[in-house]
């Protein structure tokens, strides 16, 4: 595992930890984690915060990835429009029938080359193979999957895309926080971490008793602890 090195730096590494978990871990700007340290009594300027989240989101995010178990085998593929730029591009997202994030792609096209990419990203995990492949009716998918020789496992169906669909919602809550993602750079980069993050902590609350919670919120800052150390 990574280890996560934060010499050089005027704070602790506990409140490095502490700052990067209050922004992707709830729908904060680098302006609200401020004032929340401020309160505790920690006098940091939210650029260094954006600079921690740049710095040590990745690699927190890494380490966090090769501790999960294995995702299911049921996969949901979709894309979602979003403006960078001020040019339409497209979140190509994946996520398991229980809701953890798989993977995202920022591409700028919605076609079969698109799809082989990020179908082809999702197959080269060798932690899990898919048993389905569901998605909504875009061919691009059919070609991306006859392309990549798992035609078999794909399941195409708008009504089956529930799963994904609102699995999109905690992007778009965070895009319009953040005003819009600034770049395709940042938007990958900002995607790629939140999911690791959001996988680890993400509890289907209404599934769960009081008990079992609070073993799973347990579990999950010991994980993020060990990530971050």
């Amino acid at each position: 595992m990574g280890k996560i090195c934060s010499k050089r730096h005027r704070h602790k590494p506990a409140t490095i930890r502490q700052a990067v978990w209050l922004y992707f871990r709830f729908s904060l700007s680098f302006r609200d984690v401020e004032e929340i340290l401020a309160e505790r009594g920690v006098d940091v300027s939210y650029e260094a915060i954006r600079s921690w989240t740049r710095k040590f989101g990745p690699k927190i995010a890494k380490n966090l990835k090769r501790r999960r178990p294995a995702p299911s085998a049921r996969w949901h593929l979709d894309e979602m429009v979003s403006r960078i730029e001020g040019k339409h591009m497209y979140l190509w997202r994946a996520v398991d029938d229980e809701g953890e994030v798989l993977g995202t792609t920022v591409h700028r096209r919605r076609d079969a080359a698109a799809a082989t990419l990020f179908l082809t990203k999702l197959l080269r995990d060798p932690t899990v193979k898919p048993k389905t492949i569901t998605t909504d009716g875009l061919r691009s998918y059919v070609t991306a999957a006859e392309t990549l020789g798992v035609l078999g496992l794909h399941r195409p169906g708008r009504l089956q895309e529930n799963r994904i669909e609102n699995s999109h919602l905690p992007i778009r809550k965070r895009e319009r926080q953040m005003l819009g993602f600034k770049s395709q750079g940042s938007a990958q980069r900002f995607l790629t971490t939140h999911a690791a993050i959001y996988n680890t902590f993400y509890t289907q609350r209404h599934l769960t008793s009081r008990a079992t919670l609070r073993e799973f919120r347990s579990a999950a800052h010991q994980a993020w602890q060990a990530a971050a150390s």
